[in-house]
């Protein structure tokens, strides 16, 4: 009876490259900073909302004080409030504008990549250049009243006005700012769209709308529920337009969350305090992308 040796074949580089711990090798050293520079911190100011830590250093624990001292402060009350109408203008505008910009962008044959490397340049401005150049465009003598002064509609008193036009004035710079992020991430969504589906489609006789309302929208839910979360995020944590057009007036306006966050800070120097509106902001932020999850299951289903 005889047995034939079989030869074992050794893996290549290529396929031992693809090998998973290779890849955490590789992601090791950003997991380390995360852990360090994020997980940590944030750990910390949980803890340190348990206490009265002030600037000098020293500390006492005192439970939950600072929390029932938040319950109770009307001031946290009104930049919650302000913080949830700025995201109510702000999440569905950025939402449309990136939806329409990546829409256009994915039909674009010729210059795609000038077309989209110019949307997204405002991504990559400073946000306080940015604000500085709306300030000078919101102004009564800028460029927008200008404008409108041409049509006879006179000045319009975008950063001084009522509440819902200040909010409604930062939003806007906010769109025009971030807008060029969440409009990649669409792109990259629509690219994965099978075209054979669209071109069944177009076979059944669908016109473009149809398509977009039976076939994109359906296939894009993963994305657009990222991008949701993403923007909402962005909009609780709103400070950077704020504190440079506005610095949260008029008459408080203005006054969000993570302006209420600073000043209690790095200007009242209450860091126990500041640590208890930081970890509230937190749960909220929490708690409306859960409901933002379950809205969107619901319709998927």
């Amino acid at each position: 009876m005889t047995y034939q040796r079989t030869a074992v074949t050794r893996p290549t580089w290529r396929q031992r490259a693809r090998d998973p711990g290779w890849g955490l090798i590789f992601v090791l050293p950003m997991l380390v900073l995360f852990v360090i520079f994020r997980f940590v911190p944030s750990l910390g100011a949980v803890g340190m909302s348990f206490t009265d830590y002030r600037l000098s250093g020293d500390f006492s624990f005192i439970g939950v004080e600072n929390y029932s001292r938040l319950i109770n402060d009307d001031l946290f009350f009104d930049s919650l409030r302000v913080t949830l109408l700025y995201a109510v203008m702000y999440v569905p505008l950025t939402l449309v504008v990136s939806l329409g910009t990546a829409t256009m962008l994915h039909h674009v044959v010729r210059g795609r990549g000038l077309f989209r490397g110019l949307l997204f340049l405002p991504y990559v401005t400073s946000f306080v250049m940015a604000g500085i150049i709306w300030i000078w465009m919101y102004q009564s003598d800028g460029l927008i009243n200008g404008l409108l002064d041409g049509v006879g509609l006179g000045p319009v008193p975008f950063l001084t006005g009522s509440q819902t036009m200040v909010l409604g004035s930062l939003a806007v710079v906010s769109v025009w700012k971030s807008f060029g992020y969440s409009m990649l991430i669409l792109l990259a969504g629509l690219k994965n769209i099978p075209e054979d589906v669209m071109e069944a489609a177009t076979l059944d006789g669908a016109g473009p709308w149809a398509k977009f309302r039976r076939i994109t929208l359906p296939l894009l839910r993963p994305v657009i529920f990222f991008v949701l979360v993403i923007e909402t995020i962005a909009a609780f944590q709103v400070f950077d337009t704020i504190y440079v057009m506005t610095g949260g007036g008029p008459a408080r306006a203005s006054y969000g969350l993570v302006y209420m966050l600073y000043d209690q800070g790095f200007r009242f120097f209450d860091f126990g305090y500041a640590a208890t509106i930081g970890v509230t902001l937190f749960v909220v932020v929490f708690v409306i992308s859960l409901v933002q999850r379950y809205v969107l299951d619901r319709e998927n289903t």
